[in-house]
C-alpha cells in the first residue's frame, strides 16, 4: 500500500514515517508540508492511503478533500492535535482518526484495521465518521474553521456545505434531501441528528419529515381545519404539524 504522509509539522511528519518503516505492507512515496501541495501530490501520485492533518495553516484538511479528483479516492488517516474530549467518539472502532500525541500501540492499532479492511468497507465508514467529525466539532469548540459547515461526501469528492445556505431539508428513507438556493445534496443521516446539530435559532423541525431555515420563509399559507404551511423562497410548500405549531409560530413571532 502506497502512502502519503501530510502534516505541517516536522516533527509530527517524522513521527508516522518511523512507525510506518515497522509496517512492511504500507511505502511511503512523499511528504507534504501545506494544503497545496498536498493537493498537488494525492492527485498526481495517487496513494492509496494518506495520514492528513486537520489543521494547516494554509488550509484545513476537509479542504484539501475537495480539491481531491482522483478515483478510486485514497483511504484517508486524519490525524489532529484537538483534545480527548472532543474526540474521544472516535478512540473506539475508528481507524481514520489519530489525536496527537498517540500512542504507538494506538497507531498499529489503526494501521492493522486498515489493512484488514476492503475498499468498500472503508468508503462506507469514511462518510459516517466524517458526518460524526463535524458534530463532534460545532458542539466542542469554534476553533476549526470548517466546525460549522455540514460535510457530504459526492463521488470522490466530499462537499463542505455553509448551513446558512440551506433552504430546508427533507426525509427520504434512510437519507436527508438537503436543499440550498442552487442545489440538492443526498445524505445518509437522520432528521433527528441533524436537527439536534443544527442551529436552533435558525433552523426548526416543523414535521416529523422536514426542517426549515426561518430565514427563508417567504410567507405564511393558512389552510381549512387551522392548519398551516411555510412557503419558502423557492416556492415549495411544507407543511406544519400540529405537534409543531405552536413553536412555529412563536419562532417567527405570529
Amino acid at each position: 500500500m502506497r502512502a502519503l504522509i501530510v502534516d505541517d509539522e516536522e516533527l509530527a511528519r517524522r513521527r508516522i514515517v518511523n512507525l510506518l518503516e515497522e509496517v512492511s505492507e504500507i511505502k511511503i512515496i512523499g511528504e507534504c508540508t501545506n494544503g497545496q501541495t498536498a493537493i498537488a501530490e494525492i492527485n498526481s501520485l495517487k496513494p492509496e492511503l494518506v495520514f492528513l492533518d486537520i489543521s494547516m495553516k494554509d488550509m484545513n484538511g476537509f479542504e484539501v478533500l475537495q480539491k481531491v479528483e482522483i478515483k478510486p479516492k485514497p483511504i484517508v488517516i486524519f490525524v489532529t492535535a484537538y483534545d480527548n474530549y472532543a474526540l474521544k467518539a472516535f478512540d473506539v472502532e475508528a481507524f481514520d482518526f489519530l489525536l496527537k500525541p498517540f500512542k504507538d500501540q494506538r497507531f498499529f492499532k489503526t494501521i492493522d484495521k486498515i489493512l484488514k479492511t476492503t475498499k468498500t468497507e472503508a468508503d462506507l465508514h469514511f462518510e459516517k465518521r466524517m458526518m460524526e467529525l463535524f458534530h463532534t466539532y460545532t458542539k466542542s469548540s469554534s476553533n476549526l474553521k470548517s466546525a460549522n459547515k455540514i460535510a457530504i461526501k459526492q463521488g470522490n469528492k466530499t462537499a463542505l456545505i455553509d448551513p446558512h445556505k440551506i433552504l430546508y431539508i427533507l426525509a427520504s428513507g434512510y437519507y436527508a434531501e438537503i436543499y440550498t438556493d442552487n442545489n440538492k445534496y443526498l445524505l445518509r443521516e437522520s432528521l433527528n441528528t441533524l436537527a439536534e446539530n443544527l442551529d436552533s435559532d435558525s433552523f426548526l423541525r416543523i414535521h416529523r419529515s422536514s426542517i426549515i431555515n426561518l430565514e427563508y420563509i417567504q410567507e405564511i399559507v393558512h389552510s381549512e381545519f387551522s392548519e398551516i404551511d411555510a412557503r419558502m423562497i423557492d416556492d415549495k410548500l411544507l407543511r406544519v404539524s400540529k405537534s409543531h405549531k405552536e413553536e412555529f409560530l412563536e419562532k417567527i413571532g405570529i
